[in-house]
């Protein structure tokens, strides 16, 4: 793969250049994120993805109360 231009990272937290898992584009390592729904992968930011819904925690149930409630008794 053939470079297209010199990516400058001086004055950056890290001297080192990394891929991003998705696009395969160059980037200094201090611009790739862990992705939200793979922890494994390291991604730029046009490449994060949303949270998997399914991944998150349920929804509480709603607690609900009837306005006249009868008894469970039989009304003879």
């Amino acid at each position: 793969m053939p470079v297209e231009g010199f990516l400058d990272t001086r004055g950056r937290q890290y001297l080192a250049i990394g891929l991003c898992d998705r696009c395969k584009r160059q980037f200094p390592l201090d611009e790739l994120w862990t992705d939200r729904n793979n922890p494994g992968l390291k991604v730029c930011k046009e490449d994060i993805d949303e949270y998997d819904p399914w991944r998150l925690p349920a929804r509480e149930g709603e607690q609900v109360a009837l306005m006249y409630p009868r008894p469970d008794e039989e009304l003879s």
